[in-house]
């Protein structure tokens, strides 16, 4: 069991989160720590003295005398030699060379120990406590304890934001709209009217929640009606009118939104994340889009409106989903990547479009020995040119 530190034991609830989270709790970093606090942090073993201390986690080619260096991977491990710290970090199972450091930690799960080990030392974003002059908060908005809203932030009518919310500069939240505790939000965020964010969210700068759904139609049959029914372009778009969003975006406790990340408001059902699902910078997810909980969604994924996401579903980089799409749960999809139709649980598929990775592997190995292929059908062509026609 990973041990949480500094402070006394998480309730399971934030067990169950993975430890102490740099929501709207400020929190002090530690100005050193022993390499026997660590192993107990991190639910190690220490090979040295224990009482040994550093002041920060470094990497071994930028640590000083004072630092921990943290090598994890085999190739780090042999950069010790070279590094001013003193004491370390590494993988159970590590050789660490005589004399390169007087003590160190091993661990059995390295990015897990780099998770509890970096929050630990993290710092939340520096923010003053209670309302700056510049806020401008409706006066029907319903603001809890210990929030923090900063400079030009402004709520609007009926909005309510929960306990310990820490809301940076130019940050916008619409009317109607709730926020759960202990929300952080970085400068310049946009949230729309009515657009619901669950406990201990994280929205990374100018995160835009709540736009209207890009849905459009023509008032006859145009390009991409005729297109999907015969695949040919048969119709002309003379005109181009809306179709109105007027649901929201739900948002799950404990959600990670990166920077520039755009979620549109469904058009007359909610669009919706699930709890515990992180999202990367630059994403685009549409209107009536449903994904689960536990989902990783890297940079530059684009998922069309309808799509549904299952839960612990991975979409590696720039992968995209077309309309009404569906992935099962626990399934990942490779870098850039293009997904229709359905994608069964706890499958790979990659390429595009999308096919099973075992389907993708063939078809790569069969397109390499095309060249091959060509050369050999040439030379049999010539071989019979060369033979005498029948008599």
């Amino acid at each position: 069991m990973v041990r949480p530190w500094p402070g006394p034991p998480p309730d399971p609830e934030t067990a169950r989160r993975g430890g102490p989270r740099l929501s709207g709790v400020q929190r002090e970093r530690p100005s050193s720590m022993k390499l026997s606090a660590l192993a107990h942090l991190l639910d190690g073993q220490v090979h040295g003295d224990g009482d040994l201390d550093f002041e920060r986690p470094a990497h071994p080619d930028h640590a000083g005398a004072g630092d921990l260096a943290v090598a994890m991977q085999p190739e780090l491990v042999e950069r010790l030699a070279g590094s001013a710290a003193r004491v370390g970090l590494v993988a159970t199972g590590a050789q660490v060379p005589d004399g390169v450091l007087d003590a160190w930690v091993s661990v059995g799960r390295p990015r897990y120990a780099l998770h509890h080990l970096t929050t630990a030392f993290a710092q939340a974003p520096s923010l003053a406590p209670g309302l700056h002059p510049t806020a401008v908060v409706d006066p029907s908005a319903e603001i809890g304890e210990d929030v923090a809203l900063g400079a030009f932030v402004v709520v609007g009518a009926g909005a309510r934001l929960g306990r310990g919310c820490r809301i940076q500069s130019h940050v916008s939240i619409g009317a109607g709209a709730r926020l759960g505790a202990d929300c952080l939000l970085y400068p310049g965020v946009r949230i729309g009217e009515r657009v619901v964010v669950g406990d201990r969210a994280i929205l990374h700068a100018n995160v835009c929640l709540g736009a209207d759904g890009f849905s459009f139609v023509t008032p006859e049959p145009g390009t991409v009606e005729s297109a999907k029914a015969s695949g040919k372009v048969a119709g002309e778009n003379q005109a181009l009118v809306r179709i109105h969003s007027l649901g929201a975006v739900v948002v799950g406790d404990d959600v990670e939104i990166g920077a520039n990340t755009c979620i549109d408001r469904g058009t007359l059902a909610d669009t919706r994340i699930g709890a515990g699902t992180k999202i990367d910078n630059l994403v685009m997810i549409g209107h009536n889009v449903e994904v689960g909980r536990s989902c990783l969604l890297c940079g530059q994924v684009g998922i069309a409106g309808s799509a549904v996401i299952g839960n612990g579903v991975v979409l590696a980089g720039g992968v995209g989903v077309a309309d009404h799409a569906r992935i099962g749960d626990f399934a990942v999809i490779g870098a850039r990547s293009g997904v229709s139709g359905h994608v069964p649980p706890k499958s790979v598929w990659l390429g595009y479009p999308a096919v099973p990775k075992e389907q993708m592997v063939e078809t790569y190995m069969l397109t390499r020995r095309l060249k091959t292929l060509f050369k050999d059908v040439a030379e049999l062509k010539k071989r019979g040119r060369a033979c005498p026609s029948p008599t």
